[in-house]
């Protein structure tokens, strides 16, 4: 204090300032902003006419949760009304499913079940900004101290009100797997090496590959780059190392043998949490717990020996009981499917596909990732803090890489991207404040710090694509097929009060005919119902005559029909003389009966009828 008193007024001032930053409470400070966030989510998103988000996988999640509240078992994955007749085996995680029911059975003792949803779905997206938040201030503190932590919280909170996975509604498992991946990568960026640390990291990444196999990629660059602390340092890792090691095996154990139903202990599957990689992790980390007991001491080139060892039985595990997972899951797909459907998928799209149609949204999806990736590339060869770079530098680029190939690996490599932007950041400020006359550096520092954000490149790609005249002027109106109603509750009202039936759709309808109807559906946009999907793609493709068989293969009993459905026009392009084409002109095959709808309705209903 009386240093303070005995500077001049503007240094005590700066001083007073500084004093503040350091004292900035490391969990008040994230609660902060993630309330201001949510503030912001509910004020932004106010006015939304749906509880449930607009992904089909919201709306399948919910499918889910309705069926577990309804008695269906926590080991049975069925969606027995989703495909061919038996069903279909989803690949979800009632780790995501168990919060969302319990809050919509907390909320049913004060709202009607459909009020106790619309309550849950509300507030379980929101719920998980906070830790989110406090996860990414903290790594954010870790790397860069109370500066960092800041301009992590700021680009964190950028990210959440762009990104649409933290909105009302918004129940799809990325949101908990973003949160997750932060979590880690706060453990991770201890470079005190506290066991306790990298215990919560390996729990982390446990309860990922419980989730979904989209962290997978991550899981196994983490699990490396602790591997690597441990060959590079030795018994000054050893410690962390064992924690990581030994928490990991018991963590995947314990989702292993919660999530996976006796009869399928055997089965290989690359899409969860199954033998292969609960094999390939386990391998993996009993070979690092037993490096560090007995081989921490040995000279770095024989760790690094015992490291190649390791990877070697790791690798051969993997070709021994899971070698489909060293490739793509869906490289498996039917070429029809891939063709109709998934090369349809926006979040399934590579950099040249989006290059060819949207390139404007390329700054978005790729340049902060590779901005990150430069950084830290750059430290690591200025030796500045190596080991924690290169560790960032491979979480980036693992993600980025997925990028590549589907862009739905964006959020991750952009929300990777946070930790070592807010270090160069938390630098740059440092450098420009002092000395405030050069240009320069201030100039850097700014535009730094616009290009850090990837809803700057956003909005700077449509500017480049449309102008800026054209990007701030209202669009025309939609074209009818662009606003047609195909999925909403109204739309599928009409058949909602018949006895359930099996339903031949466009995959897009699949999970709301699922929400709104009791009715089995064909068809829906997911890689485990092949069979059926392309039981739906035949029947719209084939000449009546030939549908009508298809339909009676497949026990159908009713088709919606919307002409308005993206699938439904690629279809009737394909084959004019297809069912969808037909019935889009308004030929109706006579086994099939009109079923009575509103006039302004987009959908069409039909009885299936097969002729004597």
């Amino acid at each position: 204090m009386a240093q303070t008193l005995a500077m001049p007024p503007e240094a005590a001032a700066v001083a007073e300032r500084k004093a503040l930053l350091r004292k900035s409470h490391p969990v008040l400070v994230p609660l902060i902003y993630a309330i201001v966030i949510i503030l912001a989510q509910l004020v932004i998103h106010r006015h939304l006419t749906d509880y449930v988000g607009p992904d089909n996988d919201d709306v399948m999640r919910l499918v889910e949760v309705r069926d577990f509240l309804g008695g269906q078992g926590w080991f049975d994955m069925m969606q027995y009304r989703l495909g061919l007749d038996g069903g279909t085996l989803m690949h979800w995680s009632r780790f995501i499913d168990l919060p969302i029911a319990s809050l919509i059975l907390f909320f049913r003792l004060f709202f009607s079940p459909e009020g106790a949803e619309a309550a849950a779905l509300t507030v379980w997206p929101l719920m998980l900004v906070l830790p989110l938040m406090a996860f990414m201030g903290l790594a954010g503190r870790r790397i860069g101290g109370v500066e960092g932590m800041h301009f992590s919280l700021i680009l964190t909170s950028l990210f959440v009100l762009t990104s649409g996975r933290f909105v009302p509604g918004s129940i799809d498992h990325d949101n908990v797997q973003l949160g997750l991946v932060a979590l880690a990568v706060a453990m991770l960026a201890d470079e005190s090496y506290k066991p306790r640390n990298f215990a919560i990291a390996a729990v982390a990444l446990a309860v990922q590959l419980g989730i979904g196999a989209e962290t997978t990629p991550f899981v196994a660059v983490a699990c490396v780059a602790v591997a690597c602390l441990w060959a590079w340092d030795g018994a000054v890792f050893a410690p962390a190392a064992r924690a990581f090691a030994l928490t990991l095996t018991i963590a995947v154990s314990g989702a292993f043998f919660s999530l996976v139903p006796p009869r399928l202990y055997s089965m290989v599957t690359c899409d969860n949490l199954s033998l292969g990689f609960y094999g390939i992790i386990s391998v993996g980390c009993v070979g690092l717990l037993l490096s560090a007991l007995f081989a921490s001491r040995l000279s770095r080139s024989w760790r690094m020996v015992v490291l190649a060892a390791n990877g070697a039985a790791v690798l051969a595990t993997t070709v021994a009981i899971a070698p489909q997972c060293l490739r793509n899951p869906l490289a498996d797909l039917d070429p029809m499917l891939v063709e109709l459907w998934l090369s349809k998928v926006t979040e399934a799209q590579s950099i040249f596909s989006i290059a060819r149609t949207t390139p404007d949204g390329l700054g978005a999806f790729y340049a902060t990732g590779f901005l990150a990736m430069l950084v830290c590339a750059f430290r690591m060869m200025r030796g500045e803090r190596a080991r924690l770079h290169a560790i960032l530098m491979a979480l980036v680029a693992v993600n980025w890489a997925i990028t590549l190939v589907q862009v739905r690996g964006a959020e991750f490599s952009n929300l990777l991207a946070i930790p070592p932007l807010a270090l160069l950041l938390a630098d740059l400020r440092r450098i420009s404040a002092a000395d405030t006359e050069d240009v320069g550096a201030a100039f850097f520092y700014v535009v730094t710090a616009l290009i850090s954000a990837p809803a700057v490149w956003a909005v700077g790609g449509a500017l480049a694509d449309k102008g800026i005249v054209n990007s701030f002027t209202v669009a025309p109106p939609a074209k009818a097929e662009e606003t047609s109603n195909c999925a909403s509750k109204e739309a599928l009202a009409p058949i909602a009060n018949l006895p359930p039936g099996v339903i031949a759709a466009a995959s897009n309808m699949g999970a709301p005919l699922l929400r709104f109807t009791p009715h089995r559906t064909l068809s829906g946009p997911y890689h485990r119902d092949p069979d059926g999907m392309l039981a739906e793609l035949h029947i719209g493709l084939a000449e009546p005559q030939q549908a009508e068989a298809l339909l009676r293969d497949a026990h159908v009993t009713l088709v919606a029909f919307c002409k308005g459905d993206p699938q439904v026009q690629t279809l009737s392009e394909l084959k004019p003389r297809g069912l969808y084409a037909q019935l889009g002109a308004g030929h109706v095959p006579a086994y099939l009966e009109p079923i009575p709808t509103p006039t302004k309705s987009d959908v069409q209903f039909f009885r299936f009828k097969p002729q004597e």
